[in-house]
């Protein structure tokens, strides 16, 4: 009777272990939604019209003219609203699928295992190209004569690190779902 008790007793450990396991999943999944979703939100309102002086002939009094700065103007800030986007609808795709399966079927679990992997991939690439972007913006490059516009715009330019940032932070979640997934792996 004693031996009974403890191979049940097992039985609940390791059912415990595996829906600990799922439970985990389900919550950084729910993180990479939001966190994608407010990155493309943060990035796709971002607009800002400022007036700059323009100077035309010295002599002349300068120009006020209104500019806008907005997330369209840049394709890398496109290309990461786009990418968060993309992460956002896969969360919420992967989220059903777990949520359908249990967690059981191991063709759906690598499938999400791959697309996991490429979101990371997405998210770093757009994360690079919108830093980069974003570095010239901050400092500008004196080498080709650009000046830096986030003394300009500056509520722009911190919505769009704040975009960076979440996208960062979402990838990172990403990263933490494949590393789940290879210690699910290691522990069957």
């Amino acid at each position: 009777m004693d031996t009974e008790y403890k191979e049940k007793e097992k039985e609940v450990n390791v059912s415990n272990r595996n829906s600990s396991f799922n439970c985990k999943e389900l919550v950084f999944r729910l993180l990479a939604l939001s966190l994608t979703l407010v990155a493309a939100v943060v990035l796709g309102v971002d607009k800002q019209t400022t007036t700059v002086s323009l100077t035309l002939v010295p002599s002349l009094p300068p120009v006020d003219l209104p500019v806008t700065a907005k997330w369209t103007d840049l394709s890398a800030f496109v290309y990461l609203v786009i990418v968060n986007a993309i992460a956002c609808a896969y969360a919420a795709i992967s989220l059903v699928l777990l949520l359908v399966t249990r967690g059981g079927n191991k063709l759906v679990s690598l499938i999400l295992l791959m697309l996991d992997l490429m979101m990371v991939v997405l998210l770093f690439s757009a994360i690079g190209a919108t830093g980069s972007v974003g570095l010239i913006g901050y400092q500008g490059n004196s080498h080709v004569q650009w000046e830096k516009v986030c003394n300009v715009f500056d509520k722009f330019c911190h919505q769009v690190a704040i975009a960076v940032f979440l996208s960062f932070a979402g990838s990172i979640t990403y990263l933490l779902l494949i590393l789940l997934a290879a210690v699910t792996l290691h522990n069957k």
